[in-house]
């Protein structure tokens, strides 16, 4: 973005600004809008006309006022300290005659561009439709940067388009972990399936020296080692492959570190009855929902003797109080080291925040999908399309 000259232009940029709502329809975490200000304020300063597009939740391709917009362009207003218009489209007649009263300096949100599902499919139409309202594009929504949507890789197409700030940092960042990562590099992988992490653990099984698994993934894992996990989240048709990373944590020589202890209870709303039990010890009828005092201990030495640090994923089910202290201890663990600690975006960094620790991070990707994507050695759609734009 630095490298184009923005005065006098009109800047599409794509933001991610799908923040949660709370039940009076404001915004309840503004985590990803401070994230899009450095972006939007270089724009205006340098006297740009700064049109804002983002998807907020899942409107299914038509018009929910629930997923409206409106509530950010309030926020961002406060954030920035001036005035925000919000268009009530993103296409159409009020998009453009909201864009037509700009003045430099500037900024308009448009309304959610998943209200059309054009969005979703790239619509070359569509995507050329909302390139019509603008001189350049600036891709700054790393968060959906592995979706291949009309206004996250299609608009590229059609006029000049370059990289936003936050999206220079992540890949900045990110890219490190995947070219050079200073060693040890220990990634850390939680969550609740290994099927939806299957690539991402399989690279990391080739590049990190140390891998921790926790979360319902680890259980599907101590169940391919033959452990009776009772009736926690283990998946029994994915056992196959939990054992064929096992086997190739073997041949890599990576070392591949389980939970000692598992947190368990009858269900997951009664965490006062919750036991610490070994991984083979988990009563009849029971599940494991964190990982317990003698796994966080194991984990935390290993993480202090790593230079470089990648985690996503909780260890067990952090939302829930009585079962969110093995993902607490070890986001004091990663805070504590001396090694740069990436944190991988979505729930993990919701953990952090919980921790109150995030300013203790090198840093926190706005990504979840995405950071996982860029890990794994994936091309991203809404970066491939800046390349020589």
């Amino acid at each position: 973005m630095r490298d184009i000259d923005v005065r006098g232009k009109r800047v599409f940029v794509r933001v991610d600004f799908n923040v949660p709502l709370n039940e009076d329809g404001e915004v309840a975490d503004d985590t990803r809008i401070r994230a899009a200000l450095p972006t939007i304020s270089f724009l205006t300063e340098h006297g740009a006309r700064v049109i804002l597009a983002s998807h907020l939740g899942r409107p299914k391709g038509k018009p929910d006022l629930r997923f409206s917009l409106r509530p950010v362009a309030g926020r961002l207003s406060a954030l920035l300290g001036r005035e925000v218009r919000f268009a009530g489209d993103c296409v159409g007649p009020a998009a453009r005659e909201s864009v037509g009263a700009m003045s430099d300096g500037d900024v308009t949100l448009l309304e959610n561009v998943r209200f059309y599902p054009e969005e979703e499919a790239n619509d070359p139409e569509f995507a050329g439709e909302m390139a019509s309202l603008a001189d350049v594009y600036v891709n700054d929504a790393f968060g959906t940067a592995h979706r291949a949507h009309a206004s996250t890789a299609g608009i590229a197409a059609y006029i000049p388009a370059v990289a936003g700030f936050l999206l220079e940092k992540e890949l900045a960042s990110l890219g490190m972990l995947v070219v050079n990562p200073e060693r040890p590099f220990m990634a850390i992988v939680g969550g609740a399936k290994i099927s939806d992490k299957i690539g991402v653990l399989e690279r990391l099984m080739s590049r990190a020296d140390c891998l921790i698994i926790g979360g319902g993934m680890a259980n599907t894992l101590l169940a391919a080692q033959g452990k009776d996990l009772a009736n926690s989240l283990v998946e029994s048709d994915r056992l196959d492959v939990a054992r064929g990373l096992l086997e190739k944590a073997a041949r890599e020589q990576v070392d591949l570190l389980l939970p000692l202890d598992l947190v368990v209870a009858p269900a997951t709303d009664v965490p006062d009855r919750r036991q610490t039990v070994d991984p083979d010890s988990v009563p009849e009828g029971w599940m494991a929902l964190d990982i317990g005092s003698r796994s966080v201990e194991l984990f935390g030495k290993r993480i202090s003797k790593a230079k470089t640090i990648f985690w996503n994923g909780p260890m067990g089910l952090f939302e829930v109080a009585g079962f969110d202290t093995g993902t607490l201890g070890v986001a004091t663990a990663v805070a504590n080291s001396d090694g740069i600690r990436i944190i991988g975006g979505g729930d993990t960094v919701r953990a952090v925040n919980q921790a109150g620790l995030a300013d203790r991070m090198t840093h926190l990707s706005t990504g979840g999908g995405a950071s996982l994507k860029m890990v794994e050695g994936k091309k991203l759609p809404g970066v491939e399309a800046l390349r020589d734009k």
